[in-house]
């Protein structure tokens, strides 16, 4: 049977359905708002399997073309793999719900949240995150949810609750949150600069419509709920578990705070493997050796977390807000455009800037429509970072990590107005024990320095992580902790990630593990970032700060200028004859906008800026006084046809070509040769008369022999021979002696 509930939003209506479509999913939530619909269905296998130490859960949201009636671009007319944004909307959706499933469950749960209907006014990425979680929470798989999640946005200084496009398009703040009724428990956005109170006070909105989303999916489950599935707990227990755990802990409690992250795994895996050792017989069950394996990881916790909170002692010896030692480079690599290694404790990001022109924008086709970016991040995190085997490639945790360092660094990239190059910053991870995007974050900063990029400021993050002893309430104890390692990540509650300049936050990124965290904690936690951000910035600035002089030699150089828009025909010719001829002259390439903007491209300066010359001469009319260079197109006995301009020729009068008598054209001049030439008249039929510069004087008088008596040469050659018309000789088989302009 069907049924759906309703929750008015701005005005329009969320609409939340089951039992119409994909009725043999464990749960469906057909979900409408505005002209935006998804559906969310999720499905679970048959059977299950004892003791995982993990949540089989894939999330694949997916957008349709047809959903913005578009047909997909390319040879392959139809969805493929899929892209970049659909991936961080898994991500988005996989983050909040995640911590939700039991392990004990041990069956594959698959989520698919799929895009229909596309209005280009309201996202459908936040329609899919309840429409998911209410697939979940009405279906038969157990779950402690449900969660919802919100979009909110700073616009014109006013917080706004899921933002059409044109409002996030203005938003100087963009942050997706999501969370239970109970607490936030995933944070994803970037912002221009806003303060850490702006940031709280988003936060706080957010959450309170939240909590009206997860009652409106409470409703739907109470209409149409199933009865969940068992779980299926582990029926064995460790034996000998008091024993080993003796032995164990102490030894443990010295390998946990050895100095360097592989001293302390050596450290751990030699207590584990004596001990290992010792209960061999016990171990050869597979389902001891996980309880064993799992007891260690337990103690690990333990004794980390108490030592934090008990005495501030970090496992590597640090204070809470201690920062490990930062050391910055730049020009590290010769024939890139910029370089910069960035190293911070045991996390080392090797960051490349390469300058690029218009035709290396990325081009995006989705069903938000067609966009270029002319800022790219990649982030790559090889096996060899954290000195593991592996295969190379490009995974969900690359594309997540890269867009955060993008998102944090691109509301301080120039735009392309000011810097017309495609600017590409690839983040090579060398070593990795900590957040390596905020080091992509810090040497993203520098490299781009480096390369010359004019970026309006320094951007710097860190990594904060919390530590609790009864879930974040008020009262509680806790201890934030600054520049997080890679064990307080896994063992902590808190992970969150905040990027920004000294005048604000420009990146961040969130995720709990516990039901909330007080606005104590949260206020706390930002003021204690803000201080490790302005500390690395401040490390950073003594390295550079401020972009190199000059860009590399080895990048495109690039001119740009604006002419008028009816000139941009003129420039571009038929078929595009004119621009044509320009690029292979000056060895460029050009681009015209709509709007009058030319770019020009070159190998090196001389060519740009000959080119630009080239094109202000087309799309400028011809100054009489002017001097051009000219190329001398035809030679005739009475002068010269000289071309000024693309398409634009004038004539140098065999008088105008020396400062003596010359008998003829050809003593001077010979077709193809480049002169100099002054434009000395625009006469009434709008022909152009010009002098070749070496018939004038330093001083600018013309000092060229007179023109012969009779005329100026012009009409002595439309009278023929002698100066007179020969009888029967009409206008028409007169050669023609200059092209109309």
């Amino acid at each position: 049977m069907m049924q759906k509930v309703t929750l008015q939003i701005a005005g329009k209506d969320l609409v939340l359905e089951t039992g119409r479509m994909a009725k043999q999913a464990n749960g469906s939530v057909f979900a409408t708002y505005g002209g935006s619909a998804v559906i969310a269905t999720v499905c679970s296998s048959a059977e299950s399997v004892e003791g995982l130490d993990y949540v089989p859960l894939t999330v694949d949201y997916n957008e349709k073309y047809y959903a913005a009636g578009k047909i997909p671009g390319g040879f392959i007319k139809r969805e493929t793999r899929p892209k970049d944004k659909e991936i961080l909307v898994s991500r988005i959706i996989d983050r909040p719900m995640r911590p939700l499933f039991d392990k004990s469950f041990g069956r594959d749960i698959q989520l698919v949240p799929t895009t229909l209907s596309a209005d280009q006014v309201n996202p459908p990425d936040m329609l899919a995150i309840i429409a998911a979680s209410a697939a979940v929470h009405i279906s038969d798989i157990p779950f402690n949810g449900p969660i919802a999640g919100v979009r909110i946005c700073q616009v014109e200084g006013e917080l706004v609750i899921n933002p059409t496009y044109e409002q996030i398009e203005k938003s100087t703040l963009e942050i997706v949150v999501a969370g239970t009724k109970d607490g936030i428990t995933m944070v994803e956005g970037g912002a221009k600069e806003v303060s850490e109170e702006v940031m709280i006070e988003a936060l706080g909105k957010a959450h309170g419509m939240i909590v009206e989303f997860c009652a409106l999916q409470e409703q739907l489950r109470e209409l149409s709920g199933k009865p969940k599935l068992p779980l299926a707990p582990l029926s064995y227990t460790l034996e000998n578990k008091d024993a080993i755990r003796a032995a164990a802990y102490p030894k443990l409690e010295t390998a946990c705070f050895l100095p360097t992250k592989l001293e302390r795994h050596d450290g751990i895996r030699a207590v584990k493997l004596e001990l290992a050792e010792q209960y061999a017989a016990q171990l050869e069950d597979e389902n001891q050796k996980k309880l064993f394996g799992t007891l260690f990881e337990e103690m690990e916790y333990e004794i980390l977390r108490s030592s934090i909170l008990n005495s501030g002692r970090r496992v590597d010896g640090r204070g809470t807000e201690d920062i490990r030692n930062i050391t910055c480079e730049v020009d590290i690599l010769a024939r890139t455009h910029g370089s910069a290694l960035f190293t911070r404790g045991e996390t080392q990001a090797l960051v490349v800037t390469t300058l690029g022109t218009v035709f290396d924008e990325q081009v995006y086709d989705d069903i938000e429509g067609d966009k270029r970016e002319h800022f790219l991040l990649h982030y790559n995190f090889p096996p060899y970072s954290v000195g593991e085997t592996g295969r190379l490639g490009t995974g969900r945790r690359e594309i997540g990590h890269g867009n955060l360092a993008r998102r944090s660094l691109e509301p301080m990239v120039p735009s392309k107005e000011e810097f017309p190059y495609t600017v590409r910053v690839v983040s090579e991870i060398m070593e990795s024990n900590g957040s390596s995007s905020m080091a992509s974050v810090c040497g993203g900063t520098l490299s781009m320095l480096h390369a010359g990029v004019p970026i309006k400021k320094p951007v710097a993050g860190i990594a904060m992580g919390l530590i609790t002893d009864g879930g974040g309430k008020p009262g509680d104890r806790y201890a934030v902790l600054s520049d997080i390692l890679g064990e307080e990540d896994h063992l902590g509650d808190m992970d969150f990630k905040v990027a920004g300049t000294e005048d604000g936050i420009t990146g961040f990124q969130m995720d709990i593990k516990i039901a909330g965290v007080s606005p104590e904690i949260m206020s706390k936690a930002l003021d204690q970032a803000k201080r490790g951000r302005l500390h690395i910035l401040s490390i950073m600035n003594q390295t550079i700060n401020r972009p190199a002089d000059h860009i590399s030699e080895y990048a495109p150089k690039i001119v740009s200028l604006r002419i008028d828009i009816d000139k941009i025909g003129a420039l571009i010719g038929p078929g595009g004859k004119n621009i044509k001829a320009l690029c292979e002259q000056y060895s460029v390439k050009i681009n015209t906008e709509d709007d009058g903007t030319v770019t020009i491209f070159g190998k090196n300066t001389k060519d740009a800026e000959d080119a630009k010359i080239a094109v202000m001469g087309i799309a400028s009319d011809p100054e009489v006084g002017r001097v051009y260079n000219g190329t001398v197109k035809r030679i005739m006995d009475f002068g010269a046809f000289v071309e000024i301009l693309p398409g634009k020729e004038g004539l140098v009068h065999i008088s105008k070509l020396s400062r003596q008598r010359i008998a003829q054209v050809t003593d001077v001049l010979k077709e193809g040769q480049e002169i100099p030439v002054k434009l000395c008249e625009i006469d009434k039929m709008g022909r152009l008369n010009l002098s070749y510069i070496d018939a004038i004087d330093p001083d600018g008088a013309d000092t060229s022999a007179p023109p012969p008596s009779g005329g100026d040469g012009r009409r002595e050659f439309q009278r023929g021979n002698g100066g007179r018309s020969g009888p029967g000789r009409s206008n028409t088989d007169r050669p023609r002696d200059r092209p109309r302009h």
